[in-house]
């Protein structure tokens, strides 16, 4: 999960709003801030304030000479990726990637350039356990508190080298990955590329947190069962921003808390079948497979 990870060899990302190339250094590092200005052009403080005029368009720029990782058995050497915009748009040995017109060059010397890492299953609105206990995130922790630690851990994230998130739950925070996800499209706050699955869903009576029986809690998912309840259910949560639809397939629900499974087969076809329709793929939390 990105519950905040700390990778102190990372330098940073080439564009957080294109491709994302992390950028590590070998050998003992030092602050992270002092790192990034040391490769990477001077970016103005952000405003107080959010602005409304129309964001410039980031300079160009070509990193030479530095180590790139090919995702095969070798790391190429003496290599330069270009820039434009946004977009990594070249990349190759040094002397074959041309320089655009007013591209700032950096010379990375011993670094080396890495793709992007894609996190497959994360959750932003979630923090470590050993800090708030799941149950008290999910039922004292003020929305409000958990959006701003998400805001938090998406930088942290991308400054890790994750470019991009799939993140499978908010876990009782509602529809807040969806605003995440677009604040962080918008350029509004850094952070990697998000698709989300807003409120998860779960079977009727399996998910916590749990109290005494006569109470209703908050549930860290949305209960729903059945054809008329699931079929409402999945398209509500795609209507309202999810990009992939997340079921609990099992759960600790066994009458001595054993995972056991949840949904039946022709209910978890019903949901794959409905968020088909929309072109919504399907994750399935599933420990007893």
């Amino acid at each position: 999960m990105s519950l905040q990870p700390t990778v102190p060899r990372f330098l940073g990302t080439a564009r957080a709003g294109g491709l994302g190339l992390p950028v590590l250094r070998p050998g003992p590092a030092g602050p992270a801030r002092a790192l990034l200005s040391r490769a990477l052009p001077p970016r103005s403080p952000p405003p107080l304030l959010p602005s409304f005029a129309p964001r410039a368009a980031p300079a160009d720029l070509v990193l030479r000479n530095g180590k790139v990782v090919t995702m095969d058995s070798t790391n190429a050497t003496g290599q330069a990726v270009a820039i434009t915009g946004d977009r990594i748009t070249a990349a190759g040995p040094a002397g074959s990637i041309e320089r655009p017109a007013g591209a700032r060059v950096v010379n990375l010397g011993s670094l080396t350039l890495m793709p992007g890492m894609i996190e497959g299953h994360g959750h932003m609105l979630l923090h470590p356990y050993n800090e708030t206990s799941w149950d008290d995130q999910v039922l004292k922790e003020p929305l409000g508190l958990r959006i701003a630690r998400a805001v938090v851990a998406a930088r942290t994230t991308l400054m890790a080298g994750i470019t991009t998130e799939r993140d499978l739950g908010t876990e009782g925070a509602g529809y807040a990955d969806v605003g995440l996800r677009d604040a962080i499209r918008q350029g509004i706050i850094p952070g990697p590329r998000m698709l989300v699955a807003t409120r998860a869903i779960v079977a009727q009576g399996s998910y916590g947190p749990k109290g005494a029986p006569e109470r209703d809690l908050a549930f860290g998912a949305e209960a729903a069962g059945g054809v008329d309840d699931l079929t409402r259910v999945v398209r509500d949560q795609i209507g309202r921003g999810a990009d992939w639809v997340k079921i609990y397939g099992d759960y600790r629900w066994g009458p001595h808390g054993e995972t056991e499974p949840t949904f039946t087969q022709e209910e978890m076809n019903l949901i794959v079948q409905i968020a088909s329709s929309a072109r919504r793929p399907v994750s399935v939390h599933a420990y007893s497979a």
